[in-house]
């Protein structure tokens, strides 16, 4: 399957997928979301904290929604379980190199006028606030021209308690020249994840 390929709809089987999923979530994890009116319809980069395997963030929001998600290699290994997500429209990502065919599906997304969901810290968080954030995120909305709208997920999540969603506003990134720096991209992401945590109540450091 050709990545930067992928378009509106992602499959017949797509809105009988994400109902599904989203009925299993609701049932594990109750889930209320506020700020849904932050959310840019078309071309925006979501960047979410990263507490757990199950955040639901996706399924959370309006079937209608374009969402991609950058998710861990790790979930596409089981061929199942790799379908379902890539038809509800996630991609892998190598976390421990850089991946430069993850990154082309990315920015090819948001240039087509996705809007992408992903997780700078790169792994899940026991210390909310405390990991250290690539900077990959920042540089990929540089160079699509989207502005960046910070997530935060509930940290503390046990099965059948309900889950809250905090969407923020929109950040446009600040950098200089037509590309910026790879220190502008670091700080970029910073900034991003502080205004997520923020929103929980949760103060980096």
């Amino acid at each position: 399957m050709n990545e930067t390929r992928t378009t509106q709809p992602f499959g017949p089987f797509f809105p009988l997928i994400f109902t599904v999923a989203k009925w299993i979530c609701r049932l594990l994890h109750p889930v209320t979301v506020q700020g849904l009116e932050n959310l840019p319809r078309h071309g925006a980069l979501l960047v979410a904290n990263h507490a757990s395997n199950w955040d639901p963030l996706a399924t959370a929001l309006p079937m209608d929604y374009r969402l991609r998600v950058m998710g861990k290699e790790e979930l596409f290994r089981n061929p199942i379980l790799a379908w379902v997500i890539r038809v509800g429209g996630a991609f892998p990502v190598n976390r421990g190199g850089a991946d430069i065919q993850a990154v082309k599906t990315a920015i090819q997304s948001l240039k087509q006028g996705w809007n992408l969901l992903i997780f700078p810290e790169g792994t899940r968080v026991k210390d909310p606030g405390h990991a250290e954030v690539k900077g990959g995120a920042a540089m990929m909305a540089i160079r699509c021209g989207v502005d960046m709208v910070p997530v935060f997920i509930d940290t503390k999540k046990r099965p059948f308690h309900r889950v809250h969603i905090i969407i923020g506003r929109p950040y446009t990134p600040v950098y200089t020249g037509r590309k910026g720096t790879a220190e502008e991209y670091q700080a970029n992401a910073g900034e991003i994840m502080r205004q997520a945590y923020a929103l929980g109540g949760i103060v980096c450091r």
